[in-house]
């Protein structure tokens, strides 16, 4: 995609490349010969004059840049559509709207809506432009979305803009999953749904009549993922997200209810295993512990709401179609990477799954006696706000949210706009009525963020407790002495990833001694084959980590 003059002289050439910038949209930097170069992925080791990184800005500029999204998020979300705003016209149940399910509240920037960053960097780059000269801007780049915006954007300057596309990374998938991601998106979201029912119809009803019969007032909502192998051979639960708490509970008689989320893993590998835990669980708590999963409430009754409400949001998608995504005052249109990520979240399988799990929560929540605290895994995605939903509207008292990780200043799930907490809205973000924050750290990035202080509390971070068994300065387990190197690394949750973490060990196992040791231990959910990288020589252990830490002599994350 080309936008230059049919014919040109040589000086107009020559006077083309002094006022062309060229946007470098590729790991490996450029051969510069001339002209000025904006690097858009790497942050470069230049000390040229012509050359700028684009990520640099970015992180120079971060409060600002942030806060600017953020902005942006909100007034999308209050954009006025025959005198409602866009959060009104969504709403699915009295006081709460299908708006905070999507994509673009999730601000999921680093696995479900990957085209933020670029989002960032043109705010970036756009602000760099003031008071340059330029006249032309060539991009080399595999992202049709970014060449879309930056050549409205040139449109709007008077600028000329050349596209150079490079071809996308092939992906090795079979013709099964080919086929699926060429249909239709509405019958992509109905084959989805098929396929989750017949994975987990197995785990229907399982747990049912003791959670309809708990004694128990205090609920926790968690994933059946991260649990201790041992205990789990034996029926017993226990997870390293919640660490002794429920042991500590179970002594001081306090009977509790567990709703999991059943994510695969080696330990639990299909729904059918899943079941059996939950009946080993539920066996060995003896009414002090009450275990279901979300897909213990699955029925046909469910199944039919989950789709009457999609094909509610699907028809009010309609009405949207012309709106404005970008606000008035900007001179960037966004909508080009946000485009899929709305078709998903209105009509595609992300919008399906959303809406199942609404009428999840709501059938799971109002067949449970009364609550006194409850109490689930924060991160702030789809499935929290219609729990948050679900549990006020099914009458229960106290709903904590316990962020059970580090908050990262670029993990956006965790900010809003100060103007979404206002709680006199009537579709406003539906908040627990605590964070559980775990940390000096984590509560200075909630206060940073402008989160009601009010409605924070600091706590214990109990997934890392183990790690008070482990000492640097007195080991329990002596590290070898005179032995060669040993390096441990830890995986990723997304395969991506892991994949490039372990192309950067392989690079750098060039420059460490032959008979170094390679320790890896994948994250549960991304399992790793060693013979997928030959390179290595490595081992692949499940280890605890206070375990490796003292046996190992470095840690590549």
């Amino acid at each position: 995609m080309t936008y230059l003059p049919m014919s040109q002289s040589a000086s107009d050439k020559s006077e083309e490349k002094l006022s062309t910038l060229l946007i470098w949209d590729e790991e490996a930097l450029p051969e510069i010969t001339s002209g000025k170069v904006a690097l858009w992925r790497s942050f470069g080791d230049s000390v040229s004059p012509n050359i700028v990184s684009i990520p640099a800005l970015v992180e120079k500029n971060a409060d600002t840049l942030r806060q600017r999204y953020l902005a942006w998020i909100y007034a999308l979300g209050e954009t006025k559509i025959q005198g409602r705003s866009l959060v009104d016209h969504l709403e699915l149940r009295p006081g709460f709207s299908y708006w905070w399910m999507t994509l673009s509240v999730g601000k999921c920037n680093y696995s479900k809506s990957l085209q933020i960053g670029n989002a960032f960097k043109l705010m970036a780059f756009e602000g760099w432009l003031v008071g340059q000269t330029f006249t032309h801007i060539k991009l080399v780049s595999a992202n049709a979305p970014l060449a879309q915006c930056i050549n409205a954007w040139c449109v709007n300057m008077g600028l000329v803009f050349e596209w150079q596309s490079l071809p996308e990374k092939a992906e090795q998938v079979s013709w099964l999953r080919r086929f699926y991601h060429s249909l239709p998106c509405k019958l992509k979201a109905l084959t989805w749904l098929i396929h989750y029912l017949v994975q987990r119809w197995p785990l229907k009803g399982v747990g049912l009549q003791e959670w309809r019969q708990s004694k128990g007032v205090v609920t926790f909502v968690s994933y059946l993922f991260n649990l201790v192998p041992d205990a789990v051979n034996v029926g017993k639960f226990e997870s390293r997200y919640w660490a002794h708490l429920p042991d500590a509970l179970q002594r001081d008689d306090c009977k509790t209810n567990w709703l999991h989320m059943y994510v695969k893993d080696a330990l639990i590998p299909n729904p059918s295993k899943a079941a059996a835990v939950i009946r080993q669980f539920n066996a060995t708590g003896k009414g002090d512990q009450v275990h279901v999963t979300l897909d213990t409430f699955l029925g046909w009754r469910v199944v039919y709401r989950g789709l009457r409400d999609w094909c509610v949001v699907s028809r009010a998608v309609v009405k949207f179609r012309n709106m404005p995504i970008s606000n008035a005052t900007d001179t960037i249109d966004f909508w080009p990477l946000f485009a899929d990520d709305w078709q998903q979240s209105f009509v595609g399988v992300g919008a399906l799954s959303n809406l199942l799990n609404l009428n999840l929560y709501e059938a799971a929540l109002s067949t449970l006696p009364a609550q006194r605290i409850g109490v689930y895994l924060q991160e702030n995605q789809g499935w929290e706000f219609a729990l948050v939903h679900a549990w006020k509207a099914a009458g229960h008292v106290d709903l904590i949210g316990s962020p059970n990780a580090s908050v990262r200043f670029w993990d956006l799930r965790y900010f809003f706009d100060p103007r979404s907490y206002n709680t006199k809205m009537k579709n406003n973000l539906p908040m627990p009525d605590l964070v559980a924050v775990n940390g000096s750290a984590a509560m200075r990035a909630y206060l940073g963020g402008n989160y009601p202080a009010s409605d924070l509390l600091e706590v214990e971070a109990l997934r890392y407790l183990y790690l008070a068994e482990y000492s640097v300065a007195a080991p329990k387990v002596t590290r070898p002495t005179g032995g060669p190197l040993s390096v441990l690394a830890m995986g990723d949750y997304l395969l991506d990833n892991t994949q490039l973490q372990m192309r950067l060990l392989e690079q750098a196992a060039t420059l460490l001694p032959q008979d170094t040791v390679f320790v890896i231990k994948p994250h549960p959910y991304c399992p790793l084959n060693p013979a997928d990288y030959p390179e290595l020589s490595m081992t692949v252990t499940m280890e605890p980590l206070s375990t490796l830490l003292a046996k190992l002599s470095l840690i590549h994350i």
